[in-house]
């Protein structure tokens, strides 16, 4: 028999890690950057590093079964003859039809219907399923032009000129050729098997004086009847949100650089942008500064998980928030139930991240018929439907025990920090003092 070796004795190198040592020997076989979905896996100050403060004496809480808490929110009222009313502060971030399958984004339409809320198109045009099930749908206007037409922009609810995402800020997204099937290739003019990747940037613009252009288009082909948002990666949100402002925007989306891509280069997911946290704080300070906080709505996006990061975001001056990655995961993504079929693709539930290879087991990030057949939209729809009247609850409970009858009545005044980072980037004290980091006196 060997001897058993001790390793008690070695030290792991916090430069060179062993998932840095794979990395570069993977880099060093294949001689290209890695891609993956999800978003960022690194540990980023996030609504966890807030606390709430709860009601007691100098202010009084809410009883939960007696005094109402309202959750609607209208959004895009500056301008639009018929702005979007939303039962919850909860919207469904765009996801593409082609990164999801078929039977996704019409689960995702059935359970944002359900309890009142919006979804959204994502890359690639509107599907009829998406569209018949979704009883309100923003369309996404994004660099690519994918399945663009008038049609679909006068169907829709509200449009979403997307100028950047939160994983990618700067960046454009992909779509490899084996998730471009016949039907995803007609939606989008493109060949059928052939890896794809969408544009950074607008191809008509050339400096931010375009995005005016732009939304005047759109307003004139809907009739001025449908809000116009503006959806940003979290990079530099107070020039961004400021200049989306003063292009007429109704609503400014800020995506974090928690929220998630279905495939992108890695480096960009864990190297660009700054976290949902900061990035919130900004834009509503942005918005503040040109006048127009409330009268111009703010969402938020980028690694919402519940309804405590729902009424924090609030708190910091956020109308509403928006999920994706959540909303995948309440459908069935990276399920446990379906460990071994994860293993026989050679990942794990919980890890799977490969959505560019559409062969996602639980049939919501793949194009192939067979595995898209495995998700019953309806059943589906209502596993979001739940998950989305949760977080309303949990919203709901935070903003009565802190006294306010309104979730959008929370305010920076019920939040303090845990640690002196987050503090400086909200701009709230440090819990159990005055201090609040950078602050100007």
């Amino acid at each position: 028999m060997s001897a058993k070796i001790d390793r008690s004795w070695l030290a792991e190198s916090h430069t060179f890690p062993r998932p840095v040592i794979r990395e570069i020997q993977r880099a060093a076989r294949e001689g290209i950057y890695d891609i993956r979905g999800f978003g960022a896996k690194r540990r980023l100050p996030t609504f966890d590093d807030l606390l709430l403060l709860g009601a007691s004496m100098s202010r009084y809480p809410l009883e939960g079964y007696r005094e109402r808490c309202e959750t609607r929110v209208v959004l895009g009222t500056r301008y639009a003859e018929n702005p979007v009313t939303i039962e919850t502060p909860v919207t469904i971030a765009g996801m593409s039809f082609g990164a999801l399958s078929a039977q996704a984004k019409e689960a995702l339409g059935r359970g944002a219907s359900e309890v009142g809320t919006s979804t959204t198109t994502g890359d690639g045009g509107m599907t009829a399923e998406e569209r018949r099930h979704s009883n309100l749908l923003v369309y996404q206007y994004l660099p690519s032009r994918y399945g663009m037409n008038p049609d679909d922009l006068r169907a829709a609810d509200a449009i979403e000129i997307v100028v950047g995402q939160g994983a990618k800020p700067g960046g454009g997204g992909m779509l490899l050729g084996q998730k471009i099937t016949e039907r995803v290739a007609g939606m989008r003019n493109l060949p059928e098997g052939i890896d794809q990747r969408s544009a950074c940037r607008h191809p008509d613009w050339t400096g931010p004086d375009d995005l005016e252009i732009k939304i005047q288009e759109l307003r004139e082909i809907t009739d001025w009847k449908v809000p116009i948002y503006t959806k940003v990666g979290a990079s530099r949100p107070f020039y961004d949100v400021q200049l989306a402002v003063k292009a007429g925007a109704d609503v400014v989306v800020v995506d974090g650089m928690q929220g998630g891509t279905a495939a992108t280069q890695e480096v960009f997911i864990e190297h660009v942008g700054i976290p949902t946290l900061p990035a919130t704080r900004l834009a509503v300070e942005a918005l503040k500064e040109a006048g127009v906080h409330r009268e111009v709505q703010l969402i938020v996006s980028g690694g919402i998980r519940s309804g405590a990061d729902v009424a924090k975001a609030l708190a910091l001056g956020a109308d509403a928030v928006s999920i994706g990655t959540a909303a995948l995961i309440a459908m069935g993504d990276n399920s446990p139930e379906l460990e071994e079929q994860y293993n026989a693709i050679g990942s794990s539930a919980g890890y799977y991240d490969d959505y560019q290879e559409g062969r996602d087991p639980s049939g919501i990030s793949t194009q192939d018929l067979d595995l898209g057949k495995r998700l019953d939209p309806e059943t589906a729809g209502r596993l979001v439907a739940n998950y989305l009247r949760c977080l309303t609850l949990e919203t709901q409970t935070l903003a009565r025990a802190a006294g306010k009858s309104d979730v959008r009545n929370l305010e920076p005044e019920d939040l303090v920090a845990l640690t002196v980072e987050a503090a400086a980037m909200a701009r709230v004290p440090l819990a159990g003092t005055a201090w609040v980091p950078g602050a100007v006196k």
